[in-house]
């Protein structure tokens, strides 16, 4: 195969991840289009060259140099596939951002996605990571994916059962190297109903009648929730919450919480519970540390941050320091939320 016309040799990727780190991709192409994938993984696999997708990397942790061939996701586009009294069904563009896709959901009265407000990241990358926020997965509104296989080299299209979708995981982060996704279908039903159980939430409408509640009532919300919680990437390098909530059985639970009364836990299902990881890393005296290049955000312990010089060693050391610290008091494992690129 020819060697591309638009392949990007020692490419810059500080524009492509939110941690802001300065990266350079030894080869970097633009995917603009579905069938461009398909090219791309033929022409990686017949020079035996790794290979690896990028959408805005509001989710990844990247090394100062990534080899081979990095896959820029930029596949725009919303369309309606279909609608009845039952739903609306929406075809989406791997590469349209997030919280666009939210906006103009919104904006054509197709309520649901109004909890999942501000989460930067792609609409490609969303279902990689199960993508969840106050009460609601990104699961709850997928109705199937389109996605080149790479190892078979055929296209597929995988239902939600197929997707394999658990708490910030699916078939796709299991298999980074199996599925490119080029397309996400949602199906967003008509009968809408207000999800405000999530703490936050729950007080900020406070004293509402709930019948009152709008879905862009819930969106503003959220938005200013998000904001007054998390730093903008643009000003100080994160990728949001940098771990995820532990599940713990419920027995757990009822033994930290003798010991610490004021622990923040919420029901997973009728034997587990999900812990708040950033009150337990706030408890060990994080919030606000600097570690050199590299930090901890002094308003929400669970973000780590890079002022503007950090790079992946240094911000995983500190992460490693926060595990470790958080298993020796609470006997509990934080598991790293970002994909980290090798």
């Amino acid at each position: 195969m020819n060697l591309p016309s638009n392949l990007l040799p020692a490419h810059s990727l500080r524009q492509r991840n939110t941690l802001g780190f300065a990266v350079e991709a030894e080869f970097a192409i633009h995917i603009t289009e579905a069938k461009q994938i398909a090219e791309a993984i033929a022409y990686a696999k017949d020079r035996d060259m790794p290979y690896q997708v990028l959408g805005s990397g509001s989710n990844v942790v990247l090394p100062d140099a990534l080899s081979g061939l990095t896959l820029l996701m930029d596949i725009a586009g919303i369309e309606i596939a279909s609608e009845d009294a039952h739903g609306v069904k929406l075809r989406v563009g791997a590469g349209v951002s997030w919280h666009e896709l939210v906006i103009w959901t919104l904006g054509y009265s197709y309520p649901g996605l109004e909890n999942l407000a501000l989460i930067p990241g792609t609409v490609g990358a969303a279902p990689i990571q199960n993508i969840g926020a106050y009460g609601v997965e990104v699961k709850d509104y997928i109705d199937s994916v389109e996605a080149f296989d790479c190892q078979t080299m055929q296209w597929v299209t995988l239902d939600r059962a197929q997707c394999q979708f658990a708490y910030r995981h699916s078939l796709f982060k299991a298999n980074p190297q199996r599925y490119v996704i080029a397309t996400v279908n949602f199906f967003l039903p008509k009968q809408w109903q207000a999800r405000i159980s999530y703490a936050d939430l729950h007080g900020y409408f406070s004293g509402n009648e709930h019948s009152s509640i709008t879905p862009h009532a819930i969106f503003n919300a959220v938005c200013a929730i998000r904001t007054q919680k998390l730093p903008d990437p643009k000003q100080i390098g994160n990728v949001g919450s940098f771990f995820q909530n532990p599940i713990v059985e419920n027995s757990k639970l009822t033994e930290l919480k003798q010991r610490y009364p004021s622990i923040v836990a919420y029901p997973e299902d009728a034997n587990h519970s999900k812990l708040a990881a950033g009150w337990l890393i706030d408890q060990c005296g994080f919030k606000g540390l600097r570690a050199g290049n590299v930090g901890v955000h002094d308003k929400q312990a669970l973000v780590l941050t890079n002022p503007g010089k950090g790079n992946a060693k240094e911000l995983l050391a500190l992460a490693e320091q926060i595990q470790e610290t958080v298993r020796n008091r609470f006997g509990v494992d934080l598991v790293i939320e970002p994909i980290i690129f090798s």
